[in-house]
């Protein structure tokens, strides 16, 4: 078996509509497509012994042993792999339950779909899968312990922490958008202008002066002290001579922390005699130079935790111990109390495994103790100074029993130190009293808390406290949102996207959009290329400035990796047509329809899709959406535009030669199409059905018909505001065109366009791409000879798989097989192709060139254009023509 391609899904996609995480596995299984698993001698029951645990995947069956049925009765080898990967998975702690596995078209090649939690994960429990089946297979000896461990360890290392996590699950929850930034813990919630960073409970809203002050305890302490907080008296030393004067004004027993430290780390309590202190300054110094020593506070540790000034949550913790059964040691007690599985590495489960580490043993040596000694029954062991949950300690919630002065006193702490979240730490001897010197003191103050021991105590009542996170973020969840119109289709997208984004900040947005030309945000071109997949569209919706976004959304990145967005306001569809099939799987209109489709299943319920009611198969997707669905057509007297009207609809049509937004049976003529600069009067039949698609958006998005009127009177087919759309040069004596035009749909538009347009000579520069079947090439070529006098074959820089001469041959036949006389010439390079037609141009003649990269094309056009200027005029009788227009805004 062999893996020849793998896919992550990142977004909605074409496997599925709601789950975003795939792994897409294109799986060759070679001559196991004619040994189903029953014809496999013992191929059963060695992946029952192997793999037991496969019992619990109800398949198809849908109940317990469901899959190992269908392994005896015989299933092919992809829908074994795939259901390895999701337990492998599952045993490495990532429970993973969906799994798709399809035919590709091509014999014994399947597509293999699984989901993941963490995606490298995911990538290697696939690879691992296609690895235990092949030894399988073959009879081979193989142990998945390995596979697993590995499993865990890329969840340790690449899972969000405790406190992140349940802030991005209490975000979700709420539908709030959330895109992770990096492989840590720095997560960004909401979108465009909305949006909000987070790292574990550090927010971009929290202070950084505050976050600063917490950070240094000395000054932390200074801060409470003058507010007359209770705190531990101490003092600040960095050197081992201090130690001694140190003594003098303060008593025994001390404790001694790092001036910067976190977690617990190289802090020592109840500190007796000068050799301990010694030994505590070292360890703290190990963390910090400035080491604070103060005195020690009896009584049990407790954090508080603050959200926007208020307390949510108090926890009392109890440091990692070990209770003695008269027999065991206490090396054999922690491997004992390390067994239970709410205990796991770092923070990938509620509680954290003791260590007994070098701060454990010195904890130990105090009491005399070491991991050999043998505590007597019932005796209770502590085996760290602090009660961090972080070293193995544990929580128990006391949220309810928080005296009222103590909970004013947290929430005036978080004030005094300006701090939007924060954890308080205090050793009270009585939580239900009010906090005196006599009741404890305040520790320390934690600008980023860990939220796990409120989340998960070890007693008492677990607490949301991600949710008051949260509110204090969004108020409500709309306003974590920006609005997003989304569009695809086969012809007309970029134009679409371009007017749309257009029509809105006519309205006053600063709108961010993706096209196949690049990445924009306002007027401003960041980057150039074909942006039309998820990447580019997460790079509009994270961008702080947007607050509009409309992206164009093309088949290849919804195949690759899915949407990059959850959900839009308002979807286009233009139309769908037979192009790019054959490639990746997508082989038929109804596998395309249903690529396409997708950005209108995601519309949000209270949205718009927009449809073409003038395509079957675009205006059927309305079956299957969620949103509200409006409609646009070239005709007025649609039966369908009228039927859905009557039912209160809303719709744009052309109607007795204006452009026109009907709702319900009221109509609103806003523009007539003639006087539309993108229609070229009225001849350019795709630009109006690019417009029409765009002003229904508007429409529905508040726009006046009054405002809509202006943003398209304002609008034109050029190089600056739809480069490669029907951009018209008009030189001295004839007219040159530059366009995208490469597939049957957009030439049938062409025909259309060119039959209105009155020339001498009509010159067709034309191309194919090679990725086309043979049959759409010289389709191609028959609607070329129909449209043109003279035809020029270029040929692309990026072949597609094929020769130059492969697509020129097909060119040609199609060519010859409509008009066998025509004038064929053929000129490898674009440039020289359109410098040619230039050179040879007849007066009054029309030129198109039909272009792979349309701003290498403009640019040529307009230096074209100059030097024509720069050459005087030639008066010979014979009629100069117009003078130079640049259509431009």
């Amino acid at each position: 078996m062999k893996i020849l391609e793998t896919k992550i899904m990142r977004g909605p996609n074409y496997w599925s509509g709601y789950r975003k995480n795939l792994i897409v596995l294109k799986l060759d299984i070679g001559e196991l497509e004619l040994l189903p698993t029953n014809n496999i001698p013992g191929f059963s029951e060695r992946l029952e012994q192997l793999m037991p645990s496969l019992f619990t995947h109800c398949c198809s069956e849908n109940e317990p042993g469901g899959f190992f049925r269908r392994v005896k009765r015989g299933t092919w080898m992809g829908h074994v792999v795939e259901h390895i990967a999701l337990e492998l998975q599952t045993l490495a702690g990532m429970d993973c339950g969906y799994g798709r596995t399809r035919e590709s078209g091509t014999k014994g090649v399947y597509y293999v779909v699984f989901s993941y939690k963490i995606e490298k994960a995911g990538v290697y429990a696939g690879e691992a899968a296609v690895r235990i089946a092949d030894a399988l297979v073959k009879g081979e000896h193989y142990s998945i312990d390995a596979d697993i461990e590995r499993l865990r360890e890329l969840l340790r290392k690449y899972s969000l922490g405790p406190s992140t996590q349940a802030i991005v699950d209490e975000a979700e929850a709420r539908k709030i958008p959330v895109k992770r930034l990096n492989n840590g813990s720095l997560v960004v919630l909401g979108q465009g202008i909305h949006q909000k960073k987070v790292r574990a409970a550090i927010l971009d809203s929290t202070s950084c002066i505050g976050v600063e002050t917490a950070s240094d305890k000395e000054d932390t302490k200074r801060l409470l002290s003058q507010a007359y907080v209770p705190v531990p008296e101490g003092l600040l030393v960095n050197k081992e001579e201090e130690l001694p004067s140190v003594t003098e004004t303060l008593n025994f027993p001390l404790a001694v922390k790092p001036l910067n430290g976190n977690h617990g780390r190289g802090v020592t309590t109840n500190i007796l005699n000068a050799e301990q202190l010694l030994a505590a300054f070292h360890l703290a110094q190990s963390i910090s130079y400035d080491v604070i020593v103060e005195e020690h506070i009896s009584g049990t540790d407790h954090r508080l935790l603050v959200v926007n000034h208020k307390l949510v949550a108090a926890a009392k913790r109890i440091p990692a111990q070990v209770t003695g059964d008269g027999v065991s040691t206490i090396t054999q007690l922690v491997e004992f109390v390390n067994m239970d599985p709410a205990r796991g590495y770092d923070h990938e489960s509620h509680l954290t495994k003791i260590k007994l580490d070098e701060s454990a043993l010195k904890a130990l040596a105090k009491k005399n103790l070491g991991p050999d000694s043998v505590p007597a029954p019932g005796e209770t062991v502590c085996l760290k100074d602090t009660a961090n949950l972080s070293t193995g300690g544990t929580a128990i919630d006391v949220t309810d029993k928080v005296h009222p002065h103590i909970i004013f006193m947290a929430e005036r702490i978080s004030r005094l130190l300006n701090l939007n979240v924060c954890g308080i730490d205090l050793l009270v001897k009585d939580i239900e009293q009010p906090l005196t010197k006599e009741n404890g003191r305040v520790l320390e103050v934690n600008a980023s808390p860990g939220l796990r021991m409120h989340l998960s105590p070890s007693e008492g009542n677990g607490r949301n406290v991600a949710a008051p996170i949260i509110d204090m973020l969004f108020p409500s969840a709309e306003q974590s949102r920006i609005p997003v119109v989304a569009i695809t289709g086969t012809n007309g997208k970029t134009t679409t996207t371009r007017l749309v984004a257009h029509l809105m900040r006519t309205a006053g947005k600063n709108v961010g959009y993706t096209t196949t030309d690049g990445v924009y945000i306002g007027e401003h071109l960041i980057r150039k290329g074909d942006c039309t997949g998820p990447l580019s569209a997460e790079a509009v919706l994270l961008d702080p400035t947007v607050d509009f976004a409309v992206l164009e959304c093309a088949r290849g990145g919804i195949i690759r990796s899915g949407l990059g967005f959850d959900e839009c306001d308002i979807s286009i569809i233009t139309n769908i047509t037979e192009d790019h099939l054959g490639l990746e799987g997508i082989d038929t209109l109804e596998q395309l329809t249903e690529v396409k489709s997708i950005v209108a299943k995601n519309t949000r319920p209270g949205g718009y899709a927009i449809l073409n009611a003038d395509d079957d198969r675009v205006y059927g997707i309305r079956l299957d959406i969620v949103s509200h669905f409006a409609l646009f057509s070239m005709d007025a007297n649609s039966e369908r535009i009228r039927k859905h009207c009557a039912r209160g609809g809303t719709a744009a049509v052309i109607e007795d030669g204006w452009l026109t937004i009907c709702e319900g049976r009221w109509k609103k003529p806003i523009i007539a199409v003639a006087s539309i600069p993108l229609t070229y009067g009225g001849r350019a039949e795709c630009m109006i059905k690019n417009i029409l698609p765009s002003a229904l958006a508007a429409h529905l998005l508040g726009l006046s018909p009054q405002m809509i009127k202006n943003a398209l009177e304002h609008f034109e087919a050029s190089p600056q505001l739809t480069p490669g759309r029907m951009n018209l040069f008009s030189f001295r004596n004839f007219e040159l065109m530059i366009d995208y035009a490469h597939n049957i749909d957009g030439f049938s538009e062409l025909e259309k366009f060119m039959a209105k347009t009155p020339a001498t000579l009509k010159v067709g520069i034309i191309a194919a791409p090679g990725d086309r079947k043979d049959s759409d090439i010289f389709r191609v070529g028959q609607l070329s000879a129909k449209i043109f006098d003279e035809i020029i074959i270029r040929n692309d820089k990026d072949l597609r798989g094929r020769t130059a001469k492969e697509i020129s041959d097909l060119l040609i036949k199609g060519i010859q097989s409509v008009k066998p006389g025509i004038g064929i010439k053929q000129i490898e390079d674009a440039g020289e192709a359109m410098q040619y037609a230039i050179n040879n141009a007849h007066p009054g003649s029309f030129i198109f060139m039909s272009t792979e990269y349309p701003q290498e094309s403009i640019a040529f056009a307009e230096n074209a254009l100059r030097t024509e200027l720069e050459r005087p005029e030639k008066k010979n009788g014979n009629p100069i023509g117009r003078s130079l227009i640049l259509k431009a805004s």
